[in-house]
């Protein structure tokens, strides 16, 4: 939830305008919101803020109850173990192999070696990468290192997902495997906010979506069915 968010960084990069201006958003646990508008409107900052990388100039970022600001250093930590990130650049550890990737992501948060050897497997079997642990990211197709992106991401049960431009890399086949691999994740509970400009798989999955435009909230509307304030087309 984002209540009455200003980010202005026009003091630190003269005048930069990814930013917001006095935004209202609230997402319910278990929602699927796409995030949609012009380079520039805030929607690289919106995911920021949620990930707690930065924090508002002026009001308040509420994930899972609790502000952001709020939190003291190892919280922030904690919170960002609770929410998994993809990216459209994959960010892959390229000399570790697909098992490995995936398994840095829970070893990082301490858990037991033999919880690692039980759920990797697991995840990427459900990611339909059971085949390629021992692969290393070279050898895959930009759909396939999308999805141990994706695995890596899931791997440690975050609350929520977000995804910063998921399908920018990849062509239209691979592209919808990762939004119904996504659509899959929200339907057990997890939540998912995905930024794209990808606007055909936002009209046909039938979402909510959020428009921002020059920091602001433009629209807000669900189903395809867009507000009278918006200039979604």
């Amino acid at each position: 939830m984002l209540v009455n968010v200003t980010k202005d960084y026009s003091s630190k990069n003269n005048g930069e305008t990814n930013s917001l201006k006095e935004v209202n958003i609230t997402i319910k646990k278990g929602e699927f919101v796409f995030v949609i508008g012009d380079s520039g409107a805030g929607k690289s900052t919106l995911l920021k803020l949620l990930m707690r990388e930065i924090s508002p100039t002026k009001g308040k970022v509420y994930v899972n109850g609790k502000n952001l600001k709020r939190l003291k250093h190892n919280q922030v930590a904690k919170h960002r173990r609770n929410v998994g990130m993809v990216f459209q650049d994959f960010r892959l550890l390229k000399d570790r192999s697909v098992y490995e990737n995936v398994a840095f992501a829970m070893q990082i948060v301490e858990k037991e070696p033999k919880v690692i050897k039980e759920t990797v497997p697991k995840m990427l079997d459900i990611v339909g990468l059971a085949d390629k642990e021992k692969a290393f990211p070279r050898e895959l197709s930009g759909g396939e290192q999308q999805r141990v992106a994706l695995a890596r991401a899931l791997v440690n049960e975050p609350i929520m997902i977000l995804a910063d431009e998921p399908t920018g890399n990849l062509d239209p086949k691979n592209s919808w495997e990762i939004m119904n691999l996504l659509e899959e994740v929200n339907k057990n509970g997890t939540t998912v906010v995905v930024v794209t400009h990808n606007i055909e798989i936002v009209k046909l999955m039938n979402k909510r979506v959020i428009e921002l435009k020059n920091g602001e909230v433009a629209g807000d509307w669900i189903n395809g069915v867009n507000d009278e304030n918006s200039n979604f087309s």
